[in-house]
């Protein structure tokens, strides 16, 4: 790929994708007046060699229309491929769409038709979700898109299930993610996908990005993490990843906080976009996800090491936030030599 901007040539590896996580091929579209700063996170978080990792990492390319490629901010794009590099590609990244009243054009719609039809995944970041609603691929469909978009996309695909106000919505083979910040998160939930999550929070720490924040959480927060007298929410939140094997109550997470309980609630609320009940059981079904891929514990003691106080609602908890079964979870990411 080359630009006549400040991006640098991203090398091409031609081998073709083989079925196995090593040569997953990633291709992210490129067209006229695209938003660079979510072509920018695709590009650096699925086509940058981390050779610190240890693992395989993703076959990256770009899919660009023949012609000029222009980039909101006085650049343009060009690559040594078009369209046809989709038809073997495993994930199509499409960033946020020049215009949400612009229709995208018929060969881009089919490409991901077919993408869509051989069981290819899309990931959409922002108001790219319109590309996919134009394709019709989100009809009777869970997605959603920035915010800001939601009342348009609403009016102009009604038989698409918007689901308001989250980071992202993963329907399997397709991913919907919200604004630009939202687009990081969507592509460490890919990441945690196909390598686990010891390998998406390296990636995370790399990007200086918060390593956990799951879909389900509000894409628009009233405040940042506040700091107040006494301890502030954000060195609370550490403290109780700490402690997740404990018993951690309102109150007690309140104490810590220095504040009284209903100021918590309201604040963590609005630093947080959730609620402290909420935020724990996610934060320990990660823990669980973890102690699940490098460690050989049972399911008992993991349950136990991540807060839980049965296996019961260990395995109601995995579920839920992981889609699959602690087992099958293990079974898809174990990381430990027999």
């Amino acid at each position: 790929m080359t630009t006549s901007g400040r991006f640098s040539p991203i090398p091409e590896i031609p081998l073709p994708y083989n079925g196995s996580a090593p040569s997953h091929r990633v291709v992210t579209l490129v067209y006229d007046r695209l938003w660079p700063l979510e072509f920018g996170i695709a590009a650096e978080i699925f086509g940058w060699k981390r050779p610190e990792l240890d693992v395989d990492w993703y076959d990256f390319r770009v899919a660009a229309p023949r012609g000029a490629n222009r980039a909101m901010g006085g650049f343009s794009i060009s690559s040594q491929h078009g369209l046809e590099i989709t038809q073997s590609a495993d994930t199509i990244i499409i960033p946020g769409w020049r215009d949400v009243d612009d229709t995208p054009p018929d060969d881009m719609l089919s490409a991901l038709t077919a993408a869509h039809a051989r069981d290819a995944r899309l990931v959409s970041y922002c108001t790219g979700a319109f590309v996919l609603a134009h394709a019709g691929l989100l009809n009777g469909r869970q997605a959603t898109t920035h915010w800001n978009h939601l009342p348009r996309m609403k009016q102009q695909f009604p038989d698409i299930d918007l689901t308001e106000d989250v980071l992202y919505v993963d329907n399997g083979s397709i991913i919907t993610s919200a604004g630009s910040s939202a687009a990081i998160d969507a592509s460490l939930h890919v990441i945690r996908q196909d390598y686990g999550s010891g390998i998406a929070n390296k990636v995370a720490r790399s990007l200086v990005a918060p390593p956990h924040r799951d879909g389900g959480q509000s894409q628009y927060v009233e405040a940042p993490v506040q700091e107040r007298p006494g301890k502030s929410i954000a060195s609370v939140l550490d403290t109780a990843r700490e402690q997740l094997d404990r018993p951690l109550t309102i109150t007690c997470l309140a104490d810590l906080a220095g504040m009284s309980e209903r100021t918590f609630l309201r604040r963590f609320r609005e630093g947080t976009g959730t609620t402290p009940l909420k935020w724990l059981r996610r934060e320990r079904v990660f823990r669980a996800m973890n102690l699940l891929e490098t460690t050989r514990l049972d399911i008992a003691d993991i349950a136990l090491q991540s807060g839980f106080a049965s296996i019961e609602t260990f395995r109601t908890a995995f579920r839920q936030i992981a889609g699959t079964s602690p087992h099958a979870y293990r079974k898809r990411f174990e990381a430990v030599d027999s």
